[in-house]
């Protein structure tokens, strides 16, 4: 198949650049959808407009935004106590502190170049971000696992956060500036394969696609797929029964959260000081409107039995997050769900894009639903009206889960992670496919590594930025500038 634009395509293209239109209009034409030859082509010809080597490019713009000014703006509307949490988990590596700060990185994406295709973008993409889950029909499921930033975007900017994410990654389990360069390279060579197989297939194909343990396994070296299949027995363990024995004690005849402050906390009311009683009530009626009948139908089976705040990972630290423990047929029998506050998404006031609804909650489901492909069957949205009205998103806490764990400074894990990172670039092309035009992306691409090349440049800048930022961080907390919670109150 070659790769030149036909007649009609190059008329559409400059068409649309002489009305000022952005590619997503391009063949908006009532009757008429290009051919796959003519849409790669259409992604080919984009390498005049922005060519693939401007990809290579980092470097700090002259005004660039203070990164521990965007973080402090961020908690002004988080809980306060748990700030300092926040800020700790941060401190703890480069890593760590990459993982929690999507909203400085933004900032940073935004000045570079794109080609103006648009997906429905992840906005917090980096290598801790996927893993195993249960599908609605119990399989394992190997996917992008964090939408909290989720917001239709440029496909490079989480393709570049990605890519950056393993550099940082490798050089914090001990490797060297060469192997950073492989991970990022790997990343994109993946995505460039995948999206180009995706490309070339069915809408409906694509919509149904998954990559599942059998899928993961095949692509994997016998060493590294026993190491996997460990990973998959373990996420099968995971589920709701072993959530009861690790988060709750029995108490005269029901099952209680076990406080572990203050990351666990059974408090009497919010941080609005509204009763919980009422918040969950107020919760539950938006909530449950969210979802489809039958979903409805099944969770009215269930009886709230306790709630509690929970504090987890790293940049949503310090937003409203609470624990639901409902029971079913008997104390056996426990679902639970997980209840978290949904602020604007750090790619908002840079994507120059108007959602359909206000509901930062469904901003979020909808996002999930549309680049996951296998979406929790209690996935919902709502708002709670209280002292300040908040949306929130609700999902199960534990669902057949599982995932890489990254170990300081552990160098020998360096090859296995080589596939890890074929992986991620795979499940983001998959995303990518799923929610934007796969022919166009890969028709800019292209099958050379020049791409590649590129954005591992970019990852090695960007690795250098997150380093400084950390140390930015490091250099706040002696100056008294912000607080950090000691080391035995963060886990």
């Amino acid at each position: 198949m070659t790769e030149t634009a036909s007649p009609r395509a190059d008329g559409r293209i400059a068409e649309a650049e002489a009305a000022g239109d952005d590619l997503a209009a391009l063949f908006d034409y009532v009757g008429q959808r290009p051919s796959l030859k003519e849409r790669l082509a259409a992604g080919k010809e984009l390498r005049q407009r922005v060519p693939r080597a401007d990809h290579a490019h980092y470097a700090p713009v002259a005004n660039r935004p203070d990164p521990i000014g965007i973080l402090e703006g961020q908690n002004a509307s988080r809980v306060a106590k748990l700030v300092p949490v926040r800020f700790a988990r941060m401190l703890a590596s480069p890593f760590a502190f990459l993982r929690g700060s999507a909203a400085v990185m933004a900032a940073d994406l935004a000045p570079t170049p794109t080609t103006g295709i648009q997906v429905q973008a992840c906005g917090d993409m980096h290598v801790a971000n996927f893993g195993l889950f249960g599908s609605a029909e119990r399989n394992l499921v190997f996917a992008i696992n964090d939408f909290d930033e989720t917001h239709p975007g440029p496909w490079e900017w989480d393709l570049k956060r990605l890519a950056a994410s393993a550099a940082v990654a490798a050089r914090f389990v001990g490797g060297d500036k060469a192997a950073a360069a492989d991970a990022a390279r790997e990343i994109v060579r993946s995505y460039r394969r995948y999206i180009r197989r995706y490309a070339e297939a069915g809408h409906l194909a694509v919509w149904y696609e998954r990559i599942d343990e059998n899928a993961v396994l095949r692509a994997m070296s016998p060493k590294v797929r026993r190491r996997a299949s460990r990973v998959m027995d373990e996420a099968r363990r995971k589920g709701h029964m072993r959530m009861l024995d690790r988060l709750t004690e029995e108490s005269q005849g029901e099952h209680r959260i076990i406080e572990e402050l203050p990351l666990i906390v059974r408090e009497t009311h919010t941080e609005q000081k509204v009763p919980i009683a009422a918040a969950i009530n107020s919760f539950l009626k938006s909530y449950t409107e969210s979802l489809a009948y039958d979903r409805r139908h099944l969770l009215s089976r269930y009886r709230i039995v306790d709630v509690a705040r929970k504090v987890v990972g790293v940049g949503s630290v310090g937003t409203e997050c609470w624990i639901v423990l409902l029971m079913g047929l008997d104390n056996e029998d426990p679902l639970f769900l997980q209840v978290k506050e949904a602020s604007p998404s750090v790619l908002a006031p840079y994507a120059g894009v108007d959602l359909p609804y206000q509901n930062e909650g469904r901003r979020v489901v909808v996002g999930q639903r549309m680049i996951q492909g296998s979406p929790d069957i209690f996935l919902g949205w709502g708002t709670v009206k209280a002292a300040r009205s908040m949306d929130f998103y609700v999902r199960q806490l534990a669902d057949l889960k599982g995932g890489v764990k990254f170990v300081e400074g552990e160098r020998e894990t360096l090859s296995s992670l080589s596939e890890y990172w074929g992986l991620c670039g795979w499940a983001l092309a998959l995303a990518h496919a799923k929610s934007g035009d796969a022919a166009l992306i890969s028709g800019y691409c292209g099958k050379s590594d020049e791409l590649d090349d590129a954005i591992a440049r970019f990852a090695l800048a960007y690795d250098k930025q997150t380093h400084q930022d950390h140390d930015a961080l490091a250099k706040a907390r002696r100056s008294g500038r912000i607080r950090v919670a000691s080391s035995e109150v963060v886990k």
